[in-house]
C-alpha cells in the first residue's frame, strides 16, 4: 500500500539548536498515526512543517504524493488542521463558523449548506447550530473546531492535542468522534498527545520523539513488549525511551499555555 504520508530524514534547525534531527516516518491511509514526546522533543515542530506552516531546513516530506514544500498549495488542499489553541469564533454561531470555513475551503456554493449541515450532525452539533459559540462547552468547541477541518473532505486530518483543557467526558466524547470519523470517512488522522491512555485506546501505530529525534516507533502492543516488563503501560514505554515521566502539565510555559486554553473552552 502506498503511504499518504512520508517523510525522509526530514530536519529543522534553528541556528545551533536541531529541533527535529531525520526524521524518517511512513503513514498508511485510514491509519490512526499519533505522535509523542517531551515537552521540547520536536512534535510542534513537526506538525508545522507537514501543514506547510515552517519550511523544512533538509530533507522532504510529502503528503499524497505533494511535497510540502514545493507543492504547498497542493498539500494545503488535502489536509485539515485542528491546533491546540482555540480557532472558532465565539462571537459567531456554530453555523456561522462553519459557513465562514466553507467558503475559505473554496467548497461549491451549491454544497456549502449541505456540507455544514452534514458536519454538525456528524458531530452532534445539530440543535446548538444556532448558538453562539460562546456559550458552548469545551468538548462542543472543540468537535465544532474539528467539524470545520473536515468540511473539505481531507485525506489527512492533523490534530494538535485535541482534549487539552478538556474534563474527562468531554474528552472521550471528542476521542469518540475522532475514532468515528476514521472509521467512517476513511480519513488519516495524525494526532500529537500528552495523554498515553489516548494513543494506546486510539492510535494503529505510535512514534516516541525524544531531543529531536525518532526514539521509537510501534503499535501499542509492541512498544509495550519492546521494554521487556511484564504488564508494562504506555506510560512505562515513554519513560523507558525519553528517561522523563508523563505529565501532561509540561514546565511553566505549558502550564500557562494549557491554563490559558482550558479557560478559552472551558
Amino acid at each position: 500500500m502506498v503511504a499518504i504520508l512520508e517523510t525522509k530524514n526530514l530536519t529543522k534547525r534553528f541556528g545551533s539548536l536541531t529541533a527535529v534531527d531525520s526524521l524518517r516516518i511512513s503513514v498508511q491511509p485510514a491509519e490512526m498515526f499519533g505522535l509523542v514526546g517531551p515537552n521540547g522533543a520536536g512534535k510542534t515542530t513537526v506538525i508545522k512543517m507537514l501543514t506547510t506552516l515552517l519550511p523544512p531546513t533538509t530533507g522532504t516530506a510529502s503528503i499524497a504524493g505533494f511535497d510540502v514544500t514545493s507543492h504547498s498549495g497542493d498539500v494545503r488542499r488535502v489536509i485539515g488542521y485542528v491546533p491546540q489553541l482555540v480557532s472558532a469564533d465565539g462571537s459567531l454561531t456554530g453555523y456561522e463558523n462553519l459557513l465562514i470555513f466553507a467558503k475559505l475551503y473554496d467548497v461549491p456554493r451549491a454544497e456549502r449548506g449541505v456540507r455544514v449541515h452534514d458536519a454538525l450532525d456528524f458531530m452532534g452539533l445539530t440543535s446548538s447550530a444556532d448558538k453562539l459559540v460562546r456559550n458552548y462547552s469545551g468538548g462542543m468547541i472543540r468537535r465544532l473546531e474539528i467539524a470545520q477541518s473536515v468540511l473539505h473532505r481531507p485525506k489527512v486530518l492533523f490534530l494538535d492535542e485535541p482534549t487539552v483543557g478538556l474534563d474527562p467526558v468531554a474528552r472521550k466524547a471528542v476521542r469518540d468522534h475522532i475514532e468515528q470519523l476514521r472509521k467512517e470517512f476513511g480519513t488519516t488522522i495524525f494526532l500529537t498527545t500528552h495523554y498515553m491512555e489516548e494513543a494506546d485506546s486510539l492510535c494503529n501505530r505510535v512514534a516516541i520523539m525524544h531531543l529531536g529525534k525518532m526514539a521509537a516507533l510501534g503499535t501499542p502492543s509492541e512498544l509495550k513488549e519492546s521494554i521487556g516488563e511484564p504488564n508494562a503501560t504506555l506510560d512505562d514505554v515513554f519513560v523507558h525511551y525519553t528517561g522523563f515521566a508523563v505529565e501532561s502539565a509540561g514546565d511553566f510555559r505549558e502550564v500557562a499555555r494549557t491554563r490559558r486554553t482550558a479557560r478559552r473552552v472551558g
